[in-house]
């Protein structure tokens, strides 16, 4: 099954999406809003790693870590289609536990209404 994930892909779309509204922890900042010419039965995300995290391995293990993520929330709890998100990634993301990481985003992407 192909997932219904599709990434950002302009530039611009990034630009309009750090004006929007945004809720942060200690592993990850999302911003979300509406964009324009999106579709709406798929779930428009990305993921940011800094290069002050780490070399790529470490970038790379992140953002796998956040797509498994995503793909689980996509199918347990109700998100906002009609949103597309930009997730970034904080340091603190490599020393925690896949579990904790999992606990804290589902919470956030549940407050987001």
């Amino acid at each position: 099954m192909r997932s219904k994930i599709v990434a950002l892909s302009k530039n611009e779309e990034f630009r309009s999406l750090l004006e929007k509204k945004k809720i942060s922890n200690k592993y990850v900042t999302i911003f979300f809003g509406i964009l324009k010419n999106k579709s709406n039965n798929k779930l428009n995300i990305s993921f940011v790693t800094k290069k002050k995290i780490g070399n790529a391995i470490k970038r790379n293990k992140i953002k796998r870590r956040l797509r498994n993520i995503m793909n689980d929330a996509f199918k347990k709890i109700p998100i906002k289609l009609d949103y597309s998100y930009l997730v970034i990634a904080k340091p603190t993301m490599l020393n925690n536990e896949f579990n904790n990481i999992k606990e804290t985003l589902f919470q956030e992407f549940e407050k987001i209404k």
